[in-house]
């Protein structure tokens, strides 16, 4: 179905509106509560990690993952989505941060939300989709070499003598030059914390995995006495409520240096969220509306910036979890938000004692997984297009910078896909006897295959100007050509005044109403070309 073709209520209804509709019943809060609960688990630990990676309190992860999650959910176009704070964003935040401050950050983030909201408004939702999947995973993989980087200083318990930079090569230097002053209590946390992660994964895949590591590990630091930095000696307690809501400083100052942030935020925002959905509806087999889904992700940042959170988004691993946890309706996503906010009530003290080993160690099994080791090495095999692609997204995002990397890789995959579709088309000749069986040399017809767009002229242009210098007749047959765009329709135009200086006629034959009315437009018309419904007429025409 074409987006022209949809309504209003198809493009930014909610889609709780529509499961509300359909019927609600218990069964279906029940299986909903549970998978909210299941998703919740892996929330608590992973929101708080996030946020501490990205150089911001842990609470503030928790504020994003309450107010954040349950916007996205209560108003999103997805029935699976649950938003919170996303490793994605690490990097962007943390710069942010050191930058423009907490308060910038917030402001950043509120500015995000109605830019969000204006795209999601202006239905830029349905084009997003769009981005090539060579970027997708180049983009991803190099969030995960970042989010791995960031997190050795807390995984080998290093000391720095200054603050840690976010240029890649430039952490790897200071974290050498830091190497004397490893904590083999932290990098022992670190590890186990990531092998009984991996562990229950493969023999206890039901069980929350994240919380139960970093629960066992916490427990173990307390009871040994390690040495190891934990969530209360850098943090102190978590409170365990939501702070009041208040709108952050929008002078005109202000407004300026988080802009350029907000815009950033907008693209890696819109691009994971909509990614997220796509997964979760390839899981499900639903279909979620992307305007909507962006409209419900503005709002939720805005929500987030209220209440002191940070950047919200879809979260691909959460999302496929709350899926896989057998959730009905977005409903589950809200109760997830509301059940962090009770853990947050109810456990924030117990939060004190989390080793911030331990969520490196969490960060990195995640880092790890989002690295998507098969599919990357699939498309360096598959084509020197995508391999170019994959590549060159993957380097920018590590070395340089993540919306340059998502930009550059688009469009880098526009131009192998223009490639790709220009040398789908071709120019075949295909001569037709005459009466007595003779081919005649006052015409020559050509068949044309495939959409005959800029790239395709570009390509087939120059031939078909020297097969039309000499015949009487030049025929093209569009009979196999579904598309024409208005550079491949000039070409023609001026094929058609070439072969009339010559007095030589240009006849066009089995163009579709589409292909047809492009080839007006541009001014191909009655006498310059002839149109006839098949290259039989041809004769019949010559003939009189």
């Amino acid at each position: 179905m074409r987006d022209t073709t949809l309504t209003f209520w198809d493009h930014f209804l909610p889609k709780i509106v529509t499961v509300l509709r359909e019927g609600y019943g218990l069964r279906d809060l029940r299986a909903d509560a549970l998978a909210g609960l299941t998703v919740a688990i892996v929330a608590l630990p992973l929101s708080t990690a996030i946020a501490i990676a990205s150089g911001v309190g842990p609470e503030r992860g928790l504020y994003t993952a309450i107010v954040g999650g349950f916007l996205v959910s209560a108003l999103g176009g997805s029935r699976f989505q649950i938003g919170g704070p996303a490793g994605a964003f690490i990097v962007l935040v943390a710069a942010c941060v050191m930058q423009t401050g907490i308060e910038g950050l917030i402001l950043a983030t509120f500015l995000s939300g109605f830019l969000l909201i204006a795209l999601g408004t202006l239905r830029m939702g349905s084009y997003i989709r769009f981005i090539p999947y060579p970027v997708t995973v180049g983009f991803t993989a190099g969030i995960a070499v970042i989010i791995g980087a960031s997190q050795m200083k807390e995984l080998l318990g290093l000391t720095l003598a200054g603050p840690e930079p976010s240029d890649l090569i430039e952490k790897v230097e200071v974290l050498w030059a830091a190497r004397g002053t490893l904590t083999p209590p932290a990098l022992a946390v670190a590890v186990g914390t990531i092998a009984m992660i991996e562990a229950l994964k493969r023999l206890a895949p039901r069980l929350p995995s994240l919380l139960i590591a970093v629960v066992v590990a916490s427990v173990t630091v307390e009871m040994l006495g390690l040495p190891v930095e934990t969530i209360g000696t850098r943090f102190g307690e978590l409170p365990t409520m939501l702070p009041m809501p208040a709108l952050p400083d929008l002078g005109s100052d202000a407004v300026l240096a988080a802009l350029p942030w907000a815009v950033s935020f907008t693209l890696l925002g819109a691009i994971e969220s909509l990614l997220s959905a796509v997964v979760a509806d390839g899981m499900a087999g639903t279909q979620h509306r992307p305007n909507a889904e962006l409209i419900a992700q503005g709002w939720a940042n805005v929500g987030s910036a209220v209440f002191g959170g940070f950047c919200v988004t879809g979260t691909i691993a959460r999302t496929a979890t709350n899926v896989r946890a057998g959730s009905r309706s977005p409903v589950s996503g809200m109760l997830c938000a509301l059940f962090v906010l009770g853990f947050m009530m109810l456990a924030a003290p117990l939060a004190a004692y989390i080793p911030l080993a331990a969520l490196a160690g969490l960060l990195a099994v995640v880092a790890w997984n989002m690295f998507e080791k098969e599919e990357f090495w699939t498309l360096l095999r598959t084509s020197r297009g995508d391999a170019m692609v994959v590549l060159v997204t993957f380097l920018l995002v590590v070395f340089r910078d993540l919306t340059e990397g998502i930009v550059v890789g688009f469009a880098l995959g526009g131009l192998v896909f223009i490639r790709r579709m220009s040398e789908s088309a071709s120019a075949e000749p295909a001569p037709v006897p005459d009466p007595s069986g003779a081919v005649t040399s006052e015409r020559v017809i050509y068949r044309l295959r495939g959409p005959y767009f800029f790239g395709a002229a570009a390509m087939l242009g120059s031939a078909l100007d020297r097969f039309a210098e000499r015949p009487r007749a030049f025929v093209l047959d569009f009979t196999d050509v579904p598309f024409i765009d208005s550079s491949g329709a000039r070409s023609f135009e001026l094929l058609a005044h070439k072969m009339h200086r010559r007095g030589g006629q240009l006849f066009l034959t089995g163009a579709n109403v589409e292909v047809r009315r492009v080839l007006l437009a541009q001014g191909l018309r009655e006498p310059l070309v002839r149109y006839l419904p098949d290259v039989a007429g041809v004769d019949e025409f010559l003939a009189n």
